[in-house]
């Protein structure tokens, strides 16, 4: 089955479940919200976040399609809708957003002039549901790992206390979104439609960080900055 729906590309990955807030002060992107807000009772309140790449970091004969009239900018196939959570409207006419994500998709096609912003037909991609007895299993393991992960980026055990959730599925959208992972990998991760491949995935990921961290001892970034994919200037 498939929609269309309002495209947003920024630089980052967004996740199901995962907080992403957004100044909104592009004119072509407050119509989007005015049109968001302006829907009826009931209706989704939902747009799609796309990560973009520059062109000629796409390898030949890839994929991902060229963003209209953004010169050489390529948009990932791959995406998670933003459900409009909470919009502030700012004195100069712009807008504070929250946004939770919410689905993945993937683009089919991209129309540039429908409307401001661009738009997208896209099909939804599956999500698991119910038991699965491998991803119960790996997501212990996940949760072990990221936590001794956790440990070597701040030691404090204040910091690592809180519970991480048990759910495989949303264990992995979480570590995929709060892990100091590169914008590829993340995108990567959000295009495995299975939980136990993703979290199989992570597993790697999160031991390969691991043993860079020791080698480096070094810390980038804080880690109440993980909390959530970084929001766009």
């Amino acid at each position: 089955m498939t929609a269309r729906l309002p495209i947003f590309p920024l630089g980052t990955v967004l996740f199901p479940g995962l907080v992403l807030p957004l100044h909104i002060f592009e004119e072509r992107y407050r119509a989007l919200v005015r049109h968001l807000v302006g829907l009826p009772e009931g209706a989704p309140r939902e747009f799609g976040v796309v990560a973009i790449r520059a062109g000629w970091e796409v390898a030949p004969g890839a994929t991902e399609r060229p963003v209209p009239g953004v010169g050489d900018v390529t948009l990932h196939e791959v995406g998670c809708t933003a459900e409009l959570r909470q919009v502030t409207e700012l004195a100069d006419g712009g807008f504070d957003i929250v946004t939770v994500g919410r689905r993945r998709f993937r683009i089919v096609d991209v129309d540039e002039g429908a409307e401001p912003y661009l738009t997208a037909e896209v099909e939804w991609l599956p999500e698991p549901g119910g038991p699965d007895e491998a991803a119960d299993l790996l997501a212990a393991r996940v949760i072990s790992v990221f936590r001794q992960y956790l440990g070597l980026i701040r030691p404090a055990p204040e910091e690592i206390s809180e519970q991480l959730p048990e759910d495989p599925t949303v264990l992995s959208h979480l570590v995929a979104a709060t892990a100091m992972l590169t914008v590829d990998d993340r995108q990567r991760l959000l295009a495995i439609d299975d939980t136990t491949a993703r979290l199989r995935a992570e597993l790697r990921l999160l031991n390969r960080e691991a043993a860079l961290l020791r080698q480096v001892r070094a810390v980038p970034v804080p880690l109440s900055e993980l909390a959530s994919p970084p929001a766009p200037n």
